[in-house]
């Protein structure tokens, strides 16, 4: 069972998500908050696997929150929620370690498949719209850090393309390999360059200029 949170200020907002998300069969809404400092309270007390988490709410608005919340070892996944599709708050929340972020207006359908990738740990969730949205936001490329070197000539073939988006089953037909193979060497280079996930990866990439 996908255990979530909702943070929202709104309230017919969340109650819509809290039907379409108690509505399937693996997932159920452990709590509601509405700003993000009520939601670092909740999040400790009931350890949600992942965070729906608007951006701009009052008393404590999504960013500070998600930047509180991922201090923690053992933290949910966040997704922020906004309704800008170009917006430099979702860029910043995904530096600070974000999974990605979601439309409000999107399909029921892609909010929850989005719910059940974060969890699984793939985070392949809005890496293409990622990559589109740092292609707005990105500032002058920083010095490529020296565990980039520590990659194999084929760790960085597949993190060229993970880094554009591609899906594990994209890499395995573009490189003929395996699907499990490709997991195992994103695996690698996420652990190599100390990165959260595919999500991080791309942000690596277009920080460092490696896009």
């Amino acid at each position: 069972m996908i255990r979530v949170l909702l943070v929202d200020d709104q309230a017919l907002f969340r109650a819509g998500i809290r039907m379409l998300v108690s509505s399937q069969p693996d997932m159920e809404v452990v709590a509601e908050a509405g700003d993000g400092q009520e939601a670092l309270a909740v999040v400790a007390q009931t350890a949600p696997d992942v965070v729906l988490m608007d951006i701009r709410m009052p008393v404590m608005d999504g960013l500070t929150a998600t930047a509180e919340i991922l201090k923690s070892p053992d933290a949910p996944k966040v997704v922020m929620l906004t309704t800008f599709d170009l917006d430099e708050a979702a860029a910043r929340a995904i530096r600070q370690g974000a999974s990605g972020f979601l439309l409000k207006d999107a399909e029921p359908e892609f909010l929850l498949a989005a719910i059940r990738t974060v969890h699984s740990g793939s985070n392949v969730i809005a890496a293409s719209a990622t990559r589109e949205l740092f292609a707005h936001f990105t500032e002058a490329a920083k010095p490529v850090p020296s565990a980039y070197a520590s990659l194999t000539d084929r760790e960085r073939e597949i993190f060229a393309l993970a880094a554009r988006g591609l899906s594990n089953s994209e890499i395995a037909g573009r490189e003929f390999l395996s699907e499990a193979t490709v997991k195992t060497h994103i695996s690698r280079i996420l652990t190599k360059l100390a990165l959260r996930d595919r999500v991080q990866l791309v942000v690596f990439a277009f920080e460092h200029g490696l896009n």
